[in-house]
């Protein structure tokens, strides 16, 4: 790797007092033994034990480190863009704070960035400590995501991950609030390379991402991915409309017309049931049309750019920009 490439390292950190000094000398020592050029940037969000006071005290010991402190707890996904929207970097590598993401990767991770891709992609195979809940939820979440957005994210795909300069650059012109970081990196595109890994068993304390967390984080990057969802009442109202519609009109040719030679005798409450399922139906298929115009008002509000150039011809070049 060239001398002159910084790679800044971001790690956010969340009441990890248990974790951060074992964890900073392990990944420190490993990136001056790899002789790689290097800031380390960590995003205290909100931590309530001494997380901050370490912190304080790795930024006064070398210069190579700085921080951020949130003033309350924003969550891992605000963390993780502040952290890019200020590291200064060539490029940046995300890193849990609990050891949980294997460093030894690092120098991969970098190669394939040497070699032209612009973001590396860390894909977990197996987690040590994965309860069955987690592990399903995670593979639902995934395919439920990838069917509604269409989009060929791998299963497992993690935070783990190396971003280029352009990349970063351009990520920080997204404006959303509620956002799904590696949602948003996927989104961009770019020419991306897959590494495979074993996640480690966390080295101390618990993570701080409950059930309840997920879940919400998972609603979250749905409405932000898809509008989908939206269009679901329509379909179901089109659904209901033609079925009571068919089912109205074989009714009336089958007693009124034919006679009833059926026998099916169907009385006026049922006509009546059949009639108000017509009415959902419209009801519904009313939603829908709410439903595009909401979906409209959701993609003008985004505020994400139009479009995203990868490459430049010589002649319309820019320098790099720098984000502080």
């Amino acid at each position: 790797m060239s001398s002159k490439s910084l790679i800044s390292i971001i790690i956010p950190a969340y009441n990890e007092e248990q974790n951060l000094t074992w964890h900073h000398k392990r990944v420190s020592d490993f990136l001056k033994k790899e002789g790689i050029n290097y800031e380390i940037i960590y995003i205290d969000d909100g931590s309530r034990d001494r997380s901050l006071d370490i912190l304080r005290g790795f930024s006064k010991k070398d210069n190579r480190v700085r921080y951020v402190r949130f003033s309350r707890n924003f969550g891992k996904e605000q963390a993780t863009s502040a952290g890019l929207h200020i590291c200064r970097g060539d490029a940046a590598i995300m890193l849990d704070g609990d050891g949980q993401h294997p460093i030894e990767l690092l120098p991969e991770f970098i190669k394939q960035w040497e070699a032209g891709s612009k973001v590396v992609v860390g894909i977990r195979d197996t987690n040590t400590n994965e309860g069955v809940v987690k592990r399903f939820g995670s593979k639902l979440f995934n395919a439920v995501i990838n069917s509604l957005t269409g989009s060929s994210t791998p299963k497992n795909s993690t935070d783990f991950r190396l971003l280029d300069r352009q990349v970063i650059d351009e990520f920080c012109r997204l404006q959303e609030h509620n956002r799904i970081t590696r949602g948003l990196i996927d989104w961009l595109g770019f020419e991306r390379t897959y590494i495979h890994f074993t996640a480690s068993e966390r080295h101390d304390g618990k993570a701080s991402y409950s059930i309840r967390k997920l879940i919400r984080l998972a609603i979250h990057a749905l409405v932000s991915q898809t509008t989908k969802p939206l269009q679901f009442t329509g379909y179901l109202g089109s659904f209901v409309m033609v079925v009571s519609t068919v089912l109205g009109l074989f009714l009336l040719v089958e007693m009124f017309l034919l006679g009833d030679p059926l026998q099916m005798r169907v009385t006026t409450s049922g006509l009546l049931a059949l009639f108000v399922s017509f009415l959902v139906g419209v009801v519904l298929t009313c939603q829908w049309l709410l439903a595009l115009y909401i979906e409209n008002i959701h993609n003008e509000t985004q505020g994400r750019p139009l479009y995203i150039i990868s490459e430049r011809s010589n002649e319309l070049s820019t320098k790099k920009s720098r984000i502080k």
